[in-house]
């Protein structure tokens, strides 16, 4: 390398999350190649003036993303090619040169973001390290193509206590994401042609159920949860739903509504695919049993993911299948094989099994409730009554509805000119979009930007 990354001790910034921002943004520009050696641990803590742990917990986040590589006894490496892919120019860092004030970085509250300063990377890499000189002599071979027994049983066992879900570890299937276990439920469902769906809903589960064949049915969702009404006229087979957190709306489905919604499977004999995306976020009252722990019936699909909790990059999600549908679904995972790496499995399972897991669920859960409330306080100081806040009770985003002459596009537009990044939410509907609505997630916004973000709004609206 040709430069000394350099450290501002009076930004707000994490140092080791500026040294992160330097080397990424240095890798998208082409100035660092892939393979290049970069410095050592010792060799750039002594030219900054910092600790090796702070080099070190920077390196691992790149690690984690695919941007570095670390070679035993060689050093790090840096891992991305730019050829691979395809990039807008990143905004300039802070970092390059102290003397003069460079553009400031967007503020993005994209929803599907978490806090990345606060994953225990070196708990993890101790899981990793613990199960490569454990089983690392049996990961050639060819695992389970429901996934890691080891897994699927902790990952049962935490669902019956925070959830309330009932099952064994034979019916826990791992995916690598959820659109790899939505794709295996379309094979399995695909003869009933038709899914309801609720409007609004996931922009991109409704896609995945369009592009495998599926007619997707609009169901429209009111303050209890998606709409028995419209399930009883339309008569779906397949029903894909939300109630722990209405996405995008926030809704939480009462539990009369998830009542009727049982019985009207049971005595349809349909089935219901309940997606709790986000479960484990939830900031006020007391939680509601899943559908799939209420069920008596066997009617239920109940899908999870690690993706909020731990890290996006991780692609590991579960379902938990009905007892009879468990020979058509081990038939299609079978065409696949393991999606997720027995070595990625065995280390999450470590994590689960040492206790790591539930201490970081819980530093997350203070974490986000003290972002939401801040998040909630500065919107109502600065933005007043010309928003309203919609699905604050849960989960890592809300939507506003903003009382402006603006449209949505405009809104997302003139939030943009100010350096801020939000969302549309007519993108999650089919019928009846809203005109000024937008979506705003916190998980991965610093507390200062938060901050920092609404009162640029407050600008760029004119509020």
């Amino acid at each position: 390398m040709d430069s000394t990354p350099f450290v501002n001790r009076h930004l707000d910034i994490p140092l080791y999350q500026q040294l992160y921002q330097f080397f990424k943004e240095n890798m998208h520009a082409g100035r660092i190649q892939k393979g290049t050696k970069l410095p050592s641990k010792r060799l750039l803590a002594a030219q900054l003036s910092i600790s090796q742990t702070t080099v070190e917990r920077a390196f691992e986040q790149l690690a984690a993303e695919g941007y570095l590589l670390s070679k035993p006894r060689s050093g790090w490496f840096a891992d991305y090619d730019g050829g691979d892919f395809v990039h807008s120019e990143p905004a300039a860092s802070p970092l390059k040169n102290p003397h003069r004030q460079e553009t400031e970085p967007m503020i993005d509250f994209h929803f599907g973001h978490v806090d990345p300063a606060h994953f225990p990377f070196s708990a993890w890499r101790k899981s990793t390290v613990h199960r490569l000189d454990q089983d690392g002599h049996t990961l050639y071979r060819p695992g389970d193509v429901l996934g890691e027994l080891e897994l699927r049983t902790l990952i049962a066992d935490h669902l019956y206590q925070s959830r309330g879900v009932r099952c064994s570890p034979d019916q826990v299937v791992i995916g690598a994401g959820s659109p790899v276990l939505i794709h295996m439920l379309c094979h399995i469902f695909r003869p009933y042609a038709a899914i309801g769906f609720e409007d609004p809903g996931s922009s991109r589960s409704r896609a995945l159920f369009e592009v495998n064949h599926l007619q997707v049915l609009p169901i429209s969702v009111d303050d209890e949860g998606i709409c028995m009404q419209d399930i009883q006229q339309k008569q779906p087979r397949l029903l894909y739903v939300t109630p722990s957190h209405q996405f995008p709306l926030g809704t939480i489905m009462s539990i009369n509504r998830r009542m009727q919604l049982l019985k009207w499977a049971a005595a349809q004999e349909a089935f219901i695919i309940e997606d709790d995306y986000d479960g484990e976020f939830r900031y006020s009252g007391q939680p509601i049993p899943s559908l799939q722990g209420l069920d008596q019936h066997n009617r239920v699909i109940y899908m999870g993911t690690f993706s909020k909790s731990l890290l996006p990059s991780l692609r590991i999600s579960y379902m938990i299948l009905p007892p009879h549908l468990l020979e058509k679904g081990r038939e299609i995972m079978s065409l696949y094989k393991q999606t997720v790496s027995s070595h990625s499995q065995l280390t999450l399972a470590e994590f689960m099994r040492n206790g790591e897991w539930q201490k970081h669920l819980n530093r997350m859960r203070k974490l986000y409730k003290r972002k939401r409330a801040l998040l909630l306080e500065v919107i109502e100081s600065t933005l007043g009554t010309r928003v309203k806040i919609r699905g604050g009770n849960s989960g890592l985003h809300l939507l506003l509805d903003v009382d402006s002459s603006f449209n949505e596009e405009e809104l997302i537009e003139k939030a943009k000119e100010q350096g801020v990044k939000i969302y549309p939410a007519s993108v999650f509907y089919q019928n009846q979009p809203p005109e000024r609505t937008v979506l705003i997630g916190f998980a991965g916004v610093s507390e200062e930007h938060i901050r920092e973000g609404i009162k640029k709004l407050k600008a760029a609206w004119d509020l």
